[in-house]
């Protein structure tokens, strides 16, 4: 009777949980109405930051949205720049670089968010599952190239065994894969080039 009891609890609580991961725009992030437009329907605002991306003292957007009902959980990075009108356009979209929500193994999502600073950005993931893993990729805006481009990829593992023993290794391109513009970044093909 108490373990009938208690396969019915866990059922009930996977059916909440999931229930809760499919209604995934409840706790989006309320986007500015000046951003709005670059929202479609069926998309969900996951991350947004604001800075000087490109270096001409005017405010920026870094965003993150993830399209409704996708089982993957697949997202987009947008970078949108503010023009000296203070019109908004879309500079730089990769819908590669955040990795999907199933992504991260036992771990769950492995999004752990973005930062942005002037001339600047990076996005964090973490995941796994005996080995546990993060990786940190960083671009920077280029005023030659007009755009941003790759210039570090941080990786951390370790087995939950025995965490002292770690591994952490810096990329940093172009010395290591050549330059890589942040609409071509696809860390799939970063990983097949270590």
């Amino acid at each position: 009777m108490i373990r009938s009891t208690m396969v019915v609890v866990m059922l009930f609580l996977l059916v909440a949980s999931s229930a809760r991961a499919d209604s995934s725009c409840a706790d989006d992030i309320k986007a500015p109405g000046e951003i709005r437009p670059f929202i479609p329907a069926g998309t969900c605002l996951l991350a947004l930051e604001t800075a000087d991306l490109n270096g001409d003292n005017l405010t920026d957007y870094l965003i993150v949205l993830e399209t409704n009902g996708n089982d993957g959980g697949e997202r987009s990075l947008l970078i949108i720049t503010r023009w000296k009108d203070g019109s908004l356009k879309l500079a730089k979209r990769n819908d590669r670089a955040v990795y999907c929500s199933s992504c991260g193994g036992m771990m769950g999502d492995p999004f752990q968010g973005i930062s942005a600073g002037r001339k600047s950005f990076s996005i964090s993931h973490y995941g796994g599952s005996a080995w546990r893993w993060s990786v940190t990729t960083r671009f920077n805006y280029s005023r030659r190239d007009d755009t941003w481009q790759l210039v570090l990829v941080q990786t951390d593992s370790f087995h939950v065994s025995d965490p002292e023993q770690g591994r952490s290794i810096r990329h940093i391109p172009p010395r290591d894969f050549g330059k890589i513009d942040v609409a071509d970044f696809d860390p799939k093909t970063y990983w097949n080039q270590k």
